[in-house]
């Protein structure tokens, strides 16, 4: 898994580097950029107990793989002082996948193709870059009712 600072990339094959650049590099806290927060919408609870809170859910883009739905999440801790290390934002992706994503996919009409489940430090357009966002991105596709795991 990638930590990717102002850049999209995939989460996978990215862990040693992230790593390395998240101990010599510190970001500031989410609350010192003004990030925003979300207060009417609960936290969702994950594997790290970092608190994660819904943004949105992007059903009109496609993906590579064809009919893609976007479940975007704000997770500050992501870019904070003591930032959630990249392999355990990855368990939590796969955790949002399977009790957030999965009960809201269709039940009538196409399936999906692919899932993908998105962190960031900040709420953005979708869309849109910001050089000092911290975001992670993973997509995974659905059999037999579970979350599977795809790289990205």
């Amino acid at each position: 898994m990638g930590r990717v600072v102002g850049q999209v990339r995939g989460i996978a094959g990215l862990i040693a580097i992230s790593l390395g650049i998240g101990l010599l590099a510190r970001p500031v806290s989410a609350q010192d950029r003004g990030a925003i927060v979300l207060p009417d919408v609960p936290p969702i609870a994950v594997p790290s107990g970092q608190e994660v809170r819904w943004i949105d859910s992007i059903t009109d883009t496609g993906g590579p793989e064809g009919l893609t739905l976007r479940f975007r999440f704000l997770a500050p801790q992501i870019g904070g002082p003591d930032p959630i290390a990249p392999d355990v934002a990855l368990e939590d992706m796969a955790a949002l996948c399977e009790s957030f994503a999965l009960p809201r996919l269709p039940a009538l009409g196409p399936k999906p193709a692919q899932v993908v489940i998105s962190l960031s430090d900040r709420v953005l357009p979708f869309g849109e870059a910001d050089d000092e966002a911290v975001q992670y991105f993973e997509a995974y596709s659905v059999t037999d009712g579970a979350c599977i795991w795809e790289m990205f």
